[in-house]
């Protein structure tokens, strides 16, 4: 397989999704104000793969990280993650989370460790700026993973370039160390 990585839905209508192993990186952006949500899951051994309701459900174990970019402005950076409105939330308390404050006061957060699924899980369907890609495990995954979140995070949710990289690099170490596919992902 050439592609490093695919947009997950039409990956799915062509037959393109790995069973074996493959990572999913979803983001969700507000595009008035930059604040961002991203996910990263990584799966392996799919006993099945079908659509449900507005999304993909994977019947899989998976590793799932956040990844959340705040904007200097955001006006409810008090609160913690897990206990926001709906489309700002994720599953994790400050004190589960790394961060990282940008030269423009952005704060990008990296979840600690990622959260196990032992069973299924969801990834629904993209719409607006957001994005669904699947990323294939080749060789050179995390320089391909490092690159993406590079220029997502400068591009989409205006982290300062220095900063993107920065933050990148971080969010790599933690799919790296903990979500790789070892011996509770290997092949039946």
């Amino acid at each position: 397989m050439s592609a490093k990585a695919m947009d997950l839905f039409d990956a799915y209508k062509q037959e393109k999704l790995p069973k074996d192993q493959g990572y999913v990186v979803s983001s969700f952006i507000h595009a008035n104000t930059g604040y961002a949500i991203y996910e990263v899951i990584s799966y392996s051994g799919v006993k099945a793969i079908y659509p449900e309701g507005s999304g993909l459900t994977f019947q899989s174990s998976g590793k799932k990280m956040h990844i959340l970019i705040e904007p200097a402005s955001y006006p409810k950076k008090a609160i913690e993650p897990y206990l926001r409105e709906t489309g700002d939330q994720i599953p994790l308390r400050f004190s589960e989370l790394n961060v990282l404050v940008a030269k423009n006061q952005t704060k990008i957060y990296t979840a600690k460790k990622p959260i196990e699924s032992l069973s299924s899980f969801t990834v629904t369907k993209p719409t607006g700026l957001n994005i669904s890609f699947v990323f294939y495990n080749l060789p050179d995954l995390y320089d391909t993973l490092l690159k993406f979140f590079e220029q997502t995070f400068n591009k989409d949710a205006v982290v300062p370039q220095h900063d993107a990289k920065k933050a990148s690099k971080a969010a790599v170490e933690v799919v790296e160390k903990l979500m790789a596919f070892k011996s509770e992902y290997s092949s039946t």
